[in-house]
């Protein structure tokens, strides 16, 4: 069974998946302050020390063009993901 993806709603799933992702980290960073914050990265991160990388001050407004930018990238990677889906189907 070939089905293809619909790539606008495969694109919004992934958009919205990161977008809940970074919500995510949003309440890490609220929660457990920068020592906590860094210790839950560093593990999984695999050893990679992002305590150098880490600012815990970030501007609200940031915060939210930042959650609309990962969306947008989301949606993107996601409608190419689809569409590469299901260009490669149609070529069979």
């Amino acid at each position: 069974m070939h089905t293809t993806i619909n790539v606008k709603k495969f694109g919004f799933a992934t958009g919205l998946t990161c977008a809940l992702l970074y919500a995510g980290c949003m309440i890490v960073m609220a929660t457990v302050g920068q020592n906590g914050t860094v210790k839950f990265f560093n593990s999984l991160l695999h050893g990679l020390d992002v305590s150098s990388v880490i600012r815990m001050k970030i501007p609200f407004g940031e915060a939210c063009i930042g959650i609309v930018e990962i969306f947008v990238l989301g949606w993107l990677v996601g409608a190419c993901i689809a569409g590469i889906y299901n260009a490669t189907l149609k070529a069979k």
